[in-house]
């Protein structure tokens, strides 16, 4: 082992994931965590939102050798299966190429496999039911509310978008911190759909295991609010409602990302009976029942458990955190979504939290222990790119909730798809994001939001796909578009 010693404050899955990584360097990791350890635990239900492994998440655990292990007991997700109010479903694929999808996994699963992973290098020990309170930006010791100071060669913490550390940094220890947090209006209720065997025969999908199509993340999008489900790998679904934490009626552009058009009139129509609604709304059963029944009548067979689910697991916030400097000299590092967290509606926050462990390496390959240069030159590359998949998951949330319902958009993913089956040079913004490990994420946002105003003021303008001549389109995104072997090797 070297003279090293890495002080992890968070076993979540990112600090588990830096742990294998520094271990594979020799380098002694301390792990402290608040909870106990999970994997002599029952995890409460009610607070996970499944988790979208992709490529750059991938990418992670492929130099580890954890990617096939992981992907083993993951479900294929091909596209959104849109659920609209006037109940013919319709599936819009992720991308065009063959091998393009996302993952469905469980992220107690993958938490433990990565804890148990890093328990067998030497030199990574974990402590459970140790709690960081604070950070002694002096001298570097993370303090416990046990009381304990530990020290080592430098702190990471990976303490969620909590961060206790963050919060040490910002309070006293790092001259002109800057700090936000932003809250949706929405908060989210998990629910389930259970295993086909679970379900009277005459109810659900026909699958063997699944009561719905399993390789599809389903979306029933309502304009003010919305619920999604995906699969899991037992036949099961996790289902998430987004819904105002309070009844309320939103001004028709709060917050739409500039590349929507008007939802379509049935689905709006369906939406305006439940703008009314909020979490505050649904305090007892009938009120619950009747809501479901109006909104998602086709999902209600198919959760028996709906009115217990909805008011025993508690109801959840979502948030964005964006901060900066992430760093005291050499001796503490924010990472993951201590440093960034962001709400969940490009399925990118493991996997950039992932992406910011597999760069981080890299500057340690590059410059080896020397913390103060390898923190300093990591702040550079993944603070822009951080901000940008921030912004566009915050956009997805719109998307999700309004615009997959609109056939204008629909139009539009569909011309996406053929112009990515036609020609390998093109990539959607979702493609860039999801399947372009090798693209930063700010360059995808600003390619993707030039391509994105094109192709929505050509799909308005045309009644068919099939309109459209895929040469003209092609070599307009190609002007607006540069190529990716324009951007500078040091932000990749």
């Amino acid at each position: 082992m070297s003279e090293q010693k890495v002080i992890i404050i968070g076993a979540g899955l990112a600090g588990s994931l830096l742990a294998i990584y520094l271990a594979k360097r020799r380098i002694a990791v301390d792990v402290y965590e608040a909870r106990g350890d999970m994997r002599r635990a029952v995890v409460s239900a009610g607070r996970s939102i499944n988790l979208a492994l992709s490529d750059r998440g991938i990418a992670a655990l492929r130099e580890v050798g954890m990617d096939g292990y992981m992907l083993a007991e993951a479900v294929p997700m091909y596209g959104r299966l849109i659920h609209p109010g006037s109940g013919e479903t319709k599936l819009l694929p992720y991308s065009g190429r063959q091998g393009e999808y996302i993952n469905s996994i469980s992220r107690g699963g993958l938490n433990i496999a990565l804890m148990n992973e890093a328990g067998r290098h030497p030199g990574v020990s974990f402590f459970f039911n140790e709690r960081c309170v604070d950070l002694d930006v002096n001298t570097g010791e993370a303090i416990m509310a046990s009381g304990k100071r530990v020290s080592g060669s430098t702190v990471i913490a990976t303490d969620g978008a909590g961060s206790a550390v963050r919060n040490a940094m910002m309070h006293g220890g790092v001259e002109r911190f800057n700090f936000s947090q932003t809250w949706l209006e929405h908060g989210y209720k998990e629910l389930h759909i259970p295993s086909q065997d679970q379900l009277p025969e005459e109810v659900g999908y026909g699958d063997a295991r699944f009561a719905i199509e399993p390789n599809a993340l389903h979306i029933w999008p309502r304009h003010k609010f919305m619920m999604i489900a995906l699969p899991n790998f037992d036949g099961s679904f996790t289902c998430t409602l987004f819904l105002g934490h309070k009844a309320t009626v939103l001004s028709p552009d709060f917050g739409r990302p500039h590349v929507e058009s008007r939802p379509a009139q049935a689905d709006t129509q369906n939406s305006e009976a439940g703008t009314q609604n909020g979490f505050d709304k649904l305090t007892d059963e009938a009120a619950v029942r009747e809501f479901f029944h109006r909104e998602f009548p086709d999902a209600v067979p198919l959760m028996p458990t709906l009115v217990e689910d909805f008011f025993t697991h508690p109801t959840g916030n979502l948030g964005t955190v964006k901060c900066f400097p992430w760093n005291i000299g050499g001796k503490a590092l924010l990472l993951g979504d201590a440093a960034h967290a962001v709400v969940p509606f490009y399925g990118q926050g493991m996997n950039c939290a992932f992406e910011d462990i597999r760069i981080l390496d890299q500057l340690i390959d590059a410059h080896g222990t020397d913390w103060e240069t390898v923190y300093e030159e990591y702040g550079r590359l993944r603070k822009v790119n951080t901000d940008a998949i921030a912004d566009m998951a915050e956009e997805n949330f719109y998307e999700m909730r309004d615009a997959t319902a609109d056939p204008v958009f629909q139009r539009k993913r569909a011309l996406e798809t053929k112009l990515e089956q036609t020609y390998p040079d093109y990539f959607s913004k979702y493609s860039m994001v999801t399947f372009r490990e090798d693209l930063p994420y700010a360059v995808a946002k600003d390619k993707g939001n030039a391509q994105d105003q094109l192709l929505m003021t050509i799909c308005r303008e045309a009644v068919s796909v099939d309109d459209i001549e895929l040469e003209q389109i092609i070599e307009q995104i190609r002007r607006i578009s540069p190529e990716t072997s324009a951007v500078p090797e040091s932000v990749r």
